[in-house]
């Protein structure tokens, strides 16, 4: 009876025991643990393939040197952790074990967040980038802030849907970035170094009267010195490094200018009275795509020049001042060129 009663359990052991050699075999070739592939089986439809219940959602949280980065599955559980150099090839290798099974790969906006978009999207990675604001406002939930509990809380956050993906601009709107970016510093170091010229000399009674122009401030503030030693050689440091940024700025300047006149679309925003080189080109660069934009009035509302409401039960309805999100540089430009064509245009 007892040879009967091991002869039926027989087959049932060895079935048991193939099965889990098998999950073993498939957990160790996508590098996660057996139990996941357990758990996924069991908690899937008997319609559903196993390959979309192993769906991972992988999220990095990247910094200069490293990148932490957290694989999940579809419902949440923790399937690795590890921390990589920020570098696209070091990540792919890392996430190319998952490869066919991923559904998102998300990162957060930042300094290296265009380069690694454009380079994990080139190695067939589906990247998302997510907004700032939403996920810090999701990770403010958690005790305690490392990388590892940042990436742990975005893939959360990923898995869930729970987010905004971010528009990430090409390569020709990033560089004209470049240029408007530079030309902004150059010329806000060399209004600073002018502005304290003139005031540093008007203490002596010196340069008082209508205000010279920038092509005769130099020869101006050397003759106005010249009578004094002490006060003609420190602003002499000064002038020199006037002149020297004033020479560097006319260079990215006159490349601006060029580039405006060579752009059809930015010859049609010209054409718009109050509207300049400037102008044109920063909102050429921010828009990017104009077709992610389904209405034109959520343009205005995209640079944060709409009013904010705050609303809650009925005694609470606020509309207040704007919201000032997006690009703060292309916000001013556009409001300068709203309130020249106001005030001053006579078209």
């Amino acid at each position: 009876m007892a040879t009967a009663l091991l002869d039926r359990l027989t087959p049932s052991l060895r079935y048991r025991r193939n099965r889990q050699r098998e999950l073993a075999l498939q957990a160790s070739r996508l590098k996660i643990n057996p139990k996941a592939i357990h758990r996924a089986r069991r908690r899937r439809n008997p319609d559903q393939p196993l390959r979309r219940a192993l769906a991972f959602r992988p999220n990095l949280d990247v910094s200069m040197e490293e990148t932490s980065i957290c694989v999940i599955d579809k419902e949440g559980g923790l399937l690795r952790e590890t921390k990589v150099e920020t570098n696209p090839d070091v990540i792919f290798a890392m996430l190319k074990a998952y490869a066919g099974r991923l559904r998102r790969v998300g990162h957060e906006v930042g300094s290296l967040s265009p380069w690694l978009q454009v380079e994990l999207s080139q190695r067939g990675l589906p990247v998302v980038c997510l907004e700032t604001h939403h996920a810090r406002s999701a990770l403010k939930v958690q005790h305690n802030k490392t990388d590892r509990s940042d990436a742990y809380g975005l893939a959360q956050l990923v898995r869930t849907g729970w987010f905004r993906a971010v528009h990430m601009k090409g390569q020709e709107s990033h560089r004209l970035r470049l240029l408007l970016t530079h030309r902004r510093s150059l010329k806000r170091k060399l209004l600073d170094i002018e502005n304290e010229i003139r005031q540093s000399l008007k203490v002596f009674g010196l340069l008082r009267g209508a205000r010279v122009q920038r092509g005769s401030f130099e020869t101006r503030v050397r003759k106005l010195t010249a009578h004094d030693a002490l006060i003609g050689g420190v602003t002499d440091c000064m002038l020199r490094a006037w002149s020297a940024l004033w020479s560097e700025y006319k260079r990215p300047h006159a490349l601006l200018i060029r580039f405006v006149g060579c752009d059809e679309l930015c010859r049609r925003f010209v054409v718009i009275p109050s509207v300049g080189p400037v102008t044109a080109l920063s909102f050429k660069a921010a828009v990017d795509d104009p077709t992610r934009f389904a209405k034109s009035k959520t343009v205005g509302a995209h640079f944060g020049l709409t009013a904010r409401r705050i609303q809650s039960g009925d005694t609470i309805d606020i509309e207040g001042h704007i919201s000032k999100c997006g690009d703060g540089e292309v916000r001013a430009a556009l409001y300068e060129a709203a309130s020249a064509m106001l005030v001053r245009s006579k078209k």
